[in-house]
């Protein structure tokens, strides 16, 4: 006889970094909720508005006045990817905390496949794409990346670049965020690792990005990310200041502003 994995029945928070992605979040918004209400009844959804200069911040504010499981959180203005992404670690408040980017090159539905896959002695679930639909040059450029930093830094996971992961909030009683570019995915994998924290993988789909365009893939961002890269190597692998270190996800310097929920009018 086969049996089922046990799934998660604590609460959940599904938090996407949103940055000029006016045409896209609310799909990922209602996919999140939808997806959520299937899998446990405890659940909330946070936009992280990266201070956006599209109607996004107009886009979030309706539609947070129509689903009450939406908390946006606004950085008045840009920080990074990084900084973004622990002001969504730091404003979960559930037991398991997932996120992907607000861009809809992930289908949040399949948040489903990572649920399955989180069982008592798993720390971290981290997808992988199938294949990737982006243009040639991105393609090339990603697999370099990749194969690179896995080398460099040890890392035993098979995508460190896929931004589809589901973990347990309390590995950050063991794993403090500093990054505020888009380094924070190897460097929260690496600390995870290193940390001891069990980690699985499951297969997502990539799609092509129907909306906006790329914040990374331009000269000046990639010089500066490979310059974080030799940094964080030589703290994390040389060094290694993390391993005797634990603290609670942090937010960026400047505190992030909570966007209220908007009052409905009354004559």
């Amino acid at each position: 006889m086969t049996t089922t994995p046990p799934t998660p029945t604590g609460g959940l928070t599904i938090f996407f970094p949103a940055y000029n992605d006016a045409g896209t979040i609310p799909s990922m918004v209602i996919g999140a909720v939808i997806t959520a209400r299937a899998l446990t009844d405890d659940f909330e959804v946070v936009v992280v508005n990266d201070g956006s200069r599209d109607s996004t911040g107009e886009v979030l504010e309706e539609l947070s006045g129509m689903c009450p499981h939406l908390r946006v959180v606004t950085h008045p203005q840009n920080r990074g990817y990084g900084a973004a992404l622990r002001t969504g670690f730091a404003s979960a408040t559930k037991e398991f905390v997932f996120y992907t980017d607000g861009d809809a090159q992930y289908d949040p539905r399949e948040l489903a496949i990572l649920w399955a896959q989180m069982t008592p002695d798993v720390d971290l679930v981290n997808g992988y794409k199938i294949s990737r639909s982006d243009p040639l040059h991105r393609i090339v450029i990603g697999r370099l990346y990749h194969h690179t930093v896995r080398a460099l830094f040890g890392l035993r996971v098979r995508d460190v670049d896929c931004d589809f992961r589901l973990m347990r909030r309390a590995i950050f009683e063991r794993v403090r965020l500093e990054k505020n570019s888009g380094v924070i995915c190897l460097e929260l994998m690496k600390k995870v690792q290193d940390a001891g924290g069990r980690i699985v993988e499951a297969p997502v789909h990539h799609f092509h990005r129907a909306y906006g365009t790329s914040q990374f893939f331009n000269f000046p961002r990639i010089a500066r990310t490979l310059v974080d890269i030799a940094k964080l190597w030589t703290t994390l692998v040389w060094r290694k200041t993390h391993a005797g270190g634990v603290s609670h996800p942090t937010p960026p310097e400047e505190p992030p502003v909570a966007t209220p929920k908007p009052t409905e009018e009354r004559s």
